[in-house]
């Protein structure tokens, strides 16, 4: 069953439509400005065989409110308190979102009232001792050149009560929540918990994801900068492959369940030979697995090869492997980069012994941590202001439990429980996956008929 059909065999429960807190009474002191009418929707999808479907099938066509201001307003300004926090791992355009929400909401809205909480979730039990930071528009003038947040960041679940009850002893009504799936699942739980408690807070998630794997908000901030940034490892990569007489340049790139990270790489450095993500069962071993399919492109008349690999590929070739989990609860991926070097080392050692001619040389490279902490850069760090932008816009006019993102050209607001339904994956049918494979050429080094139906054809 695919996303759509899901969402539309449960109306109830994966609703497109957003909480509101209540009717929105108050002036906007926003000027100069289109504001958005109470029926401005923007269509769940722009692909025209997919709303076909749903007029066929459905009879209507699902859409998302639009983001932006409001004329009326619920939450009075001079009288407003807003939070913001960062949560799981760190991402390009952190300390971007951050500058943008304070800006807006000093600059639009008058309100001075605002509150960096630190490490995460953490930052709201008190056992921890963490010390929120006042946020103005001179604390954060310059911080979007530094990569990271100003804030902090931690993973694990903290209770849902006791972030709540802070909130109220701060006398927060505007909490802003930046993190991935797991962050926004929580700010999720707070909001419900604010509503069962009848209090009028609203919880407006900015979706942090580094993979790009959330549904219904557009490509994700950090995405693109991530994907310029493992363009110069590989570029790297490939020089030192060529280096050497069979040389093997190997690189690790983020992407734990969902492999585009790697497969935007790879298309934007056509040096990249075979492109190994999660969604891809490869073997190792055989006529069609990848040791075979290096060997076959060096009988090419090839004298080196780049390999980029996602770090959520392969892990059933390591499954008996010692597992661990992050403080959040969520299943680390086995470390498939280490495993490939030791395979594929092993496996020209092992040749060489055989025929001389047949050595190899695998340089690896891991920059995961390198990629992550650098500062949003180019459009990238625009889409973090917009973001922003429209979760104040949101917030403002008593809209709750959602997330903000974009569809086409246009920012919309997406109910919490839809954005985290289930991870996005890269379709193995889809035009950037037969690009991938056009690029690298990978599936003649594979052995696979690039024109047949079946295994080969997909992968």
């Amino acid at each position: 069953m695919s996303i759509l059909e899901k969402i539309l065999a449960n109306p109830s429960e994966y609703s497109p439509d957003v909480d509101r807190l209540g009717e929105c009474k108050i002036d906007s002191p926003v000027r100069s400005r289109d504001f958005v009418k109470e029926n401005d929707r923007i269509l769940i999808s722009e692909n025209e065989r997919v709303l076909k479907f749903l007029r066929e099938r459905v009879g209507r066509e699902p859409s998302f409110e639009r983001a932006g201001p409001h004329g009326k307003i619920f939450h009075a300004p001079s009288w407003s308190r807003a939070a913001i926090v960062t949560a799981g791992g760190l991402c390009p355009g952190l300390n971007n979102v951050i500058k943008g929400l304070v800006e807006i909401l000093t600059f639009e809205y008058g309100i001075r009232n605002i509150m960096g909480i630190r490490y995460g979730y953490a930052g709201f039990i008190a056992r921890y001792g963490y010390v929120p930071i006042p946020l103005d528009v001179d604390t954060v003038d310059t911080i979007h050149e530094n990569g990271g947040t100003i804030l902090g960041s931690s993973r694990g679940q903290q209770d849902t009560g006791e972030i709540v009850d802070t909130l109220m002893r701060m006398n927060i009504n505007l909490l802003f929540c930046i993190g991935g799936d797991g962050s926004l699942r929580c700010a999720r739980d707070v909001a419900e918990e604010c509503k069962r408690r009848g209090l009028s807070i609203s919880v407006v998630g900015i979706p942090k994801t580094i993979d790009n794997d959330l549904y219904f908000v557009g490509r994700s901030f950090g995405f693109e900068t991530a994907v310029a940034e493992a363009t110069h490892i590989i570029q790297t990569a490939h020089t030192e492959a060529k280096g050497a007489y069979n040389g093997i340049g190997l690189v690790r790139l983020m992407g734990r369940d969902s492999g585009f990270i790697a497969a935007y790489a790879a298309l934007a450095n056509p040096v990249v030979n075979l492109c190994l993500i999660p969604e891809l069962d490869f073997e190792m071993d055989g006529p069609h697995g990848l040791l075979s399919a290096i060997e076959r492109r060096f009988g090419s008349g090839k004298d080196h090869a780049v390999i980029v690999v996602a770090e959520g590929a392969g892990q059933r070739h390591i499954a008996d492997t010692a597992e661990h989990r992050d403080p959040s609860g969520n299943l680390l991926k086995k470390d498939i980069g280490e495993y490939l070097r030791t395979r594929i080392t092993e496996h020209f050692e092992a040749a060489r012994r055989k025929d001389l001619k047949r050595e190899a040389s695998v340089k690896y490279f891991d920059p995961s941590y390198t990629i992550r902490s650098v500062p949003a850069k180019g459009t990238d760090a625009i889409r973090c202001y917009m973001l922003a932008r429209s979760a104040v816009h949101a917030a403002m006019a008593g809209r709750t439990n959602c997330v903000v993102g974009n569809q086409g050209d246009w920012y919309t607001l997406v109910p919490t429980r839809l954005a985290t339904i289930e991870r996005q994956k890269v379709s193995l049918n889809s035009d950037l996956w037969h690009a991938v494979l056009d690029s690298t050429g990978q599936n003649s080094y594979f052995a696979y008929d690039t024109h047949a139906k079946g295994k080969g054809a997909e992968q």
